[in-house]
């Protein structure tokens, strides 16, 4: 049975998402502990250490460019050669500029001392050595003091925090901290989550050929989206599959899940009808909330406790399960990491499209960019299709009560701020 089942009893007060969230996020104490990872294997985590730098990076003032070193004040004209008389790969140091002279220099290669410029080498002319002299260099343009040279902790000075304690880490940051010298790091740990779906209307792809369906089935599509994006978050999921619809094996299910596990996630089976066993077996070993969030799509959410792990259940609609997820489930799996940064990107952006019926609830319209930087939305807006959120690329917030006309700026929050 689905979470999106209506109940028979008198509604409760529909709760502002605002709210619910921090209501959601008071019960969420960051996880004990920190473990140490390799800096390749970071790509996600959180960090659970200030990073401080104990070198200037770059070390040492380097040319941004291949080309030649040379004074200023030693060019003359376009026509005038310096001598080069020396060489400065990357990896090795030079010596002092004789006054009149260049160096042929390389990227990353120090600057000599008594240089103060550097001129990329599209701009010059190598000249032949004659007379057994030495070979020399035509500046066709004239230097500028200080160009393409990186100085010396132009990036990071020595002492500097380049990455603070609660931030999430990307590729670049992974980068940012081995160039100052860090291949372990400290990060939080991973949240262990068990996933399980309930219904006995569900069914597996691959065990059931969609010719062979019988009436009322149909495919689990919840486990493999909510599976990924915690993957996606750095969790630990164990899948228990398809609990059966009764209530001995779904206090099984939940009991063994919340000894070994910090949070259990389902989909699908916190409503009222008689074959949904979750609200009861739940209430039997810990505690339940069941909330009605003025949002649309995905007005029911529960949360509670099972012995020590926390218990979430999303309403079973895929796209409901999958935009509450994004908007609960996220910033709360991000706060139990440790995550300074829990709410995601959101852009202004221009409507393509017009939305005349206002709704009560705060909405979350799926909608794409389109060639020319607009919105547009996608036709069928109902709880049950995922296509729409395969076709589009973000949700705009929209505001309780409020219709959109074509031209309108819109709070547009794209997938990839929620996904990550």
């Amino acid at each position: 049975m689905s979470i999106d089942a209506k109940p028979h009893t008198a509604r409760a007060p529909l709760k502002p998402l605002d709210l619910a969230l921090a209501e959601l996020l008071a019960h969420a104490a960051p996880l004990a502990g920190t473990e140490a990872v390799s800096t390749f294997d970071a790509d996600g985590r959180v960090l659970a250490q200030d990073l401080v730098s104990s070198l200037d990076v770059p070390a040492l003032d380097n040319s941004s460019m291949d080309g030649y070193a040379l004074r200023c004040a030693d060019w003359a004209d376009a026509h005038t050669p310096l001598q080069v008389k020396q060489r400065i790969p990357a990896g090795s140091s030079g010596h002092a500029l004789v006054p009149g002279s260049a160096a042929r220099i390389f990227t990353g290669a120090p600057i000599p001392q008594g240089a103060d410029t550097v001129v990329m080498q599209e701009d010059c002319v190598a000249t032949e050595a004659a007379d057994g002299g030495l070979p020399g260099v035509r500046v066709q343009t004239q230097p500028k003091p200080g160009q393409w040279i990186r100085r010396r902790g132009e990036d990071v000075a020595s002492g500097d925090v380049v990455l603070r304690h609660g931030e999430r880490l990307s590729p670049a940051s992974l980068g940012l901290a081995a160039s100052i010298g860090f291949d372990k790091l400290q990060v939080a740990p991973r949240v262990r989550v068990a996933l399980f779906s309930t219904g006995d209307e569900l069914v597996m792809p691959g065990e059931v050929a969609p010719a062979d369906m019988k009436p009322g089935a149909i495919y689990n599509s919840n486990r493999f989206f909510l599976r990924a994006l915690l993957q996606r978050l750095g969790c630990t999921v164990t899948d228990l599959g398809i609990v059966p619809d009764r209530l001995d094996a779904t206090v099984a299910a939940l009991k063994g899940a919340s000894q070994q596990h910090d949070l259990i996630l389902t989909s699908g089976g916190v409503s009222v009808g008689e074959e949904d066993h979750i609200k009861p077996a739940v209430q039997a070993l810990g505690e339940l909330n069941l909330w009605q969030i003025a949002i649309k799509p995905g007005k029911p959410f529960a949360y509670g406790t099972v012995g020590a792990a926390h218990f979430i259940g999303l309403p079973g609609n895929p796209v409901s399960s999958f935009v509450t997820f994004m908007l609960l489930v996220r910033p709360f799996l991000l706060k139990l990491q440790g995550a300074t940064r829990l709410a995601p990107e959101s852009i202004a952006h221009r409507a393509h499209f017009n939305w005349t019926k206002a709704d009560k609830r705060r909405e979350f319209l799926r909608v794409r960019q389109d060639a020319t930087g607009g919105l547009e939305l996608f036709d069928n807006q109902s709880s049950g299709v995922l296509t729409s959120a395969v076709w589009g690329d973000g949700l705009v917030d929209n505001p309780a009560g409020q219709t959109i006309a074509h031209g309108d700026v819109v709070r547009f929050i794209p997938f990839s701020s929620l996904m990550s």
